[in-house]
């Protein structure tokens, strides 16, 4: 007997991720040297004050239930975040805490999607936004970016999207899988289209705030346009400015009514988040800010190098984006081509797939984020094997006959 299945459930589609990752794993069962390039998590350690605050909150039996949507505490910090880095003022009823980013997001899709409400998302997309819409029973619409025009939504593109069942605008700055940042002035353009359709929320998507490099100024578009703080859900979290992904911690500002129903949602659903991993968050909002310059510094020398090798690698085209830690090539003139075992490479999936089982990488093909021929690499690792992965790319890539020209 088989077990009854939703119907909602066959929009969703597998996370391309967790493919690769899964072929990645056999192929190290079997004893072969895999370098993985998909993970979406910073390769630092949680930083030790950050550390010793979940010590002191264990000590101190700080474990037990929370308040369903976050601690008095740590709305209190995210708050004073919000203040301090943003220019956005929040009272403690407009902030929701929940267990990861990816669950903030969901509750407010949920809690305010109706069947046939529609959200746009500019491609390429981080893989888990359209799948939660459908999961709510809505409607995905997808507005294709390009490598021309850096992977950012124009204003004219936006306004084409809009219909009168528009709900939401997901807005993800940097961007997962690409990088790409939009700049005050690209917000002021988005926010002047918003304003004439009153009727749209945004959904900030801000979770790689502090991953910005080349002096780049990073900026959310309520503080860009402070008529759009009352439709604007403004999401956070500690896991990749403070290699936090693990604890689980993730949090949104926003208009007290829907912050209201996301939390009663959360609370028929997986109650609090962790205890503990909310008295390290406090530490990681309060405590010193001075390490990510380091990082980021780290994020930067690697996305150069990176960037650098694999423009060199024949029908492959890498631009070099702002921040977050993926790059996010174009694959387009590998497309056509074959390999030595006369096997076609008809698609970026094909080329994932020939790249993981002739040299040993794993990366994820573009596919899975809503903008083909490409791929997306992440260099949260070290310098040496960036370098020794690059070297494997280059070299799949010299062995295809009929390499095109990239773009």
């Amino acid at each position: 007997m088989s077990a009854p299945v939703a119907q909602r459930l066959f929009k969703v589609k597998p996370s391309p991720t967790m493919a690769i990752n899964k072929l990645a794993q056999e192929l190290k069962a079997q004893g072969r040297d895999v370098i993985g390039l998909a993970a979406g998590e910073p390769d630092f350690d949680t930083p030790d004050f950050i550390k010793e605050a979940a010590y002191a909150a264990i000590k101190a039996g700080q474990t037990k239930y929370t308040a369903v949507d976050g601690t008095p505490a740590l709305k209190k910090a995210i708050v004073e975040k919000f203040a301090r880095e943003n220019g956005l003022t929040y009272k403690t009823n407009q902030i929701s805490v929940g267990t990861g980013g990816k669950q903030v997001i969901f509750n407010a899709i949920l809690a305010s999607i109706s069947p046939g409400d529609e959200v746009i998302i500019p491609a390429p997309y981080w893989v888990s936004y359209p799948d939660m819409v459908n999961l709510a029973e809505g409607i995905p619409v997808f507005v294709q970016t390009t490598p021309a025009n850096k992977f950012r939504m124009s204003p004219a593109d936006l306004e084409k999207a809009i219909t009168p069942k528009t709900k939401w605008l997901i807005l993800n700055s940097p961007s997962n899988p690409s990088g790409a940042a939009y700049t005050k002035d690209e917000l002021r353009g988005l926010a002047d289209v918003l304003l004439r359709h009153p009727h749209v929320w945004v959904l900030a998507d801000d979770m790689y705030e502090h991953l910005v490099f080349d002096n780049f100024e990073f900026a959310t578009i309520a503080q860009i346009e402070p008529k759009l703080y009352d439709r604007t859900l403004t999401v956070n979290g500690v896991s990749k400015a403070y290699s936090m992904t693990g604890w689980r911690i993730g949090y949104a500002g926003g208009p007290e009514a829907l912050i209201k129903k996301m939390g009663e949602i959360q609370g028929h659903s997986t109650s609090n988040p962790c205890s503990i991993s909310q008295a390290a968050a406090v530490a990681a909002l309060t405590g010193p800010q001075e390490f990510l310059k380091g990082w980021v510094k780290a994020f930067q020398e690697r996305r150069d190098l990176v960037v650098e090798l694999l423009n060199q690698c024949p029908g492959i085209m890498c631009l070099k984006p702002e921040g977050a830690f993926y790059v996010y090539p174009s694959c387009k003139g590998l497309i056509g081509s074959k390999a030595p075992d006369g096997k076609t490479i008809a698609s970026d999936d094909d080329f994932a797939t020939y790249l993981l089982q002739s040299q040993g990488v794993a990366i994820v093909p573009g596919s899975g984020f809503g903008l083909s021929p490409a791929f997306r690499i992440s260099y949260a690792t070290s310098a040496e094997t960036l370098r020794e992965a690059c070297k494997r790319i280059k070299s799949a890539c010299e062995i295809l006959s009929g390499v095109g020209k990239a773009a």
